[in-house]
């Protein structure tokens, strides 16, 4: 059911070498890419008219208009599940506890008297997010895009999820629900590509945003990449993927269950176990076999999730072996289970996020830790980061220099000028102190440090 990669033995190699040893999914977006350019292109020209088109082609149901009605919003939220909507409450509330702690002050350096520099944060002002819509509904990730958004003080939220033929053309109800608990009113139905290009151009239903968060199949991913630099997005998702870091002190079950809990979002998704115990090893392979009977989704998503070529076991020689494994993966949910757990997290350099020990399950960060969920995969938590507040503002330096406090340094900005054969800049310099000023000459000479 699920493939071994043994690593015990010999030095692991370093940096490139190791990666290419290690599990990963085949998601290539480059050619991807090739198929949304003109679905993109066509929203461009067309609109909502190709909006509504796309809806029909890939979601089966013919649109009347593109935005969902305020009343679609204010019906499914009262018709939500009481205990969906006590346990949406509760994600949001801790999600907000989170993502306030984030935001970030102005601050003001004093470089030499008389001249400072200012970092003020700034949110975008509109922002386009993206609720998958495809194998499940996400309304933790329309908690996960909205709460840090509205806490870095963006002003203008949209979201976009797809069009489903269950519901007359609207998005999942509850997906609908979630947007009214988190007082955001602009909503559409449109999904993948066609969603991204909707807030990258702008529709006549729908104004262009600066941003696109959210994830999504590989076509949201090619769509990301076709507009990045026309717009701000957060990363090219990809897979899933979880990683467990064990040693024979690790709960076999627990292992297994948390594999299995990332298997079943996609048949792409990747279950990675990492650990210098054999026992654990032949344990957690042997529970897999009745917790994938037992669940749902087993021949479409979890079978060829837990057999596919993105997942292991892996066998390393001792925990120091493993962290350098895990930290060559850069996985997008890494579980610790071992001893004194918390100090081998502490040493772990890269992961989306790390799950410290057997109380901490993915899962948890899934919905109520008060973490976000929206990670880097495919390796890229080497050097990015997951969504927050932080993705949604922007640093602005402010300058603020006084003629003495130029002056003093006037002649050291010449000199560089100079030296990288910037004339122009040295002499935006000497201008400010014609006719003699600061010495006192007519001609005019760089003033010296005091």
């Amino acid at each position: 059911m699920i493939s071994r990669i043994d690593l015990r033995g010999d030095d692991l190699p370093e940096g490139p070498a190791l990666r290419d040893l290690l599990p990963r999914a085949d998601f290539d977006v480059s050619v991807a890419l090739e198929k949304v350019r003109p679905i993109c292109e066509d929203v461009h020209h067309r609109g909502d008219a190709a909006l509504i088109d796309f809806a029909e082609r890939f979601d089966g149901v013919r649109l009347d208009q593109v935005r969902v009605p305020a009343a679609a919003l204010t019906r499914a939220l009262e018709e939500l599940d009481p205990a969906v909507r006590a346990a949406l409450e509760e994600s949001i509330r801790r999600a907000r506890l989170v993502h306030r702690e984030q935001r970030r002050a102005t601050h003001t350096t004093q470089v030499v008297p008389g001249g400072s520099v200012t970092e003020k944060w700034v949110p975008v002002e509109r922002v386009g997010l993206y609720a998958p819509g495809g194998r499940s509904v996400y309304p933790s990730s329309v908690i996960m895009n909205v709460v840090p958004a509205q806490e870095a003080g963006v002003e203008s939220i949209a979201l976009a999820s797809p069009a489903q033929a269950e519901f007359h053309g609207l998005p999942h109800p509850t997906i609908l629900a979630a947007c009214a608990l988190l007082g955001v009113d602009e909503v559409y139905a449109a999904g993948g590509a066609t969603a991204v290009a909707m807030f990258a151009y702008g529709t006549e239903s729908c104004p262009p945003a600066n941003m696109v968060t959210g994830p999504g199949n590989i076509w949201v991913a090619a769509a990301k990449r076709y507009f990045t630099g026309k717009i701000g997005i957060d990363a090219e998702a990809g897979p899933t993927e979880i990683a467990v870091l064990a040693d024979s002190t690790a709960d076999p079950v627990h292992v297994a269950s948390d594999l299995i809990s990332q298997a079943e979002h996609d048949p792409l998704a990747a279950a990675v176990l990492v650990t210098d115990s054999v026992e654990l090893a032949d344990a957690v392979e042997k529970e897999l076999q009745p917790q994938v009977e037992a669940t749902k989704h087993v021949e479409d998503r979890v079978r060829p999730a837990l057999a596919g070529r993105q997942s292991a076991i892996v066998l390393v020689d001792g925990l120091t072996e493993g962290l350098r494994v895990v930290d060559a993966y850069g996985a997008e949910h890494l579980e610790i289970q071992t001893a004194d757990a918390a100090a081998v997290a502490d040493r772990v350099r890269n992961a989306g996020a790390i799950f410290v020990g057997p109380w901490a399950p993915v899962s948890l960060g899934d919905y109520a830790a008060g973490s976000n969920h929206v990670l880097p995969t495919g390796g890229c938590a080497c050097h990015s980061s997951g969504l927050s507040v932080q993705s949604f503002l922007r640093g602005i330096h402010i300058v603020d220099y006084t003629r003495d406090a130029l002056a003093e340094v006037a002649h050291h900005v010449v000199t560089l000028a100079e030296a990288e054969d910037l004339p122009a800049h040295g002499a935006a310099i000497k201008a400010r102190f014609a006719g003699g000023e600061p010495n006192g000459h007519s001609d005019w000479k760089v003033p010296e440090s005091k």
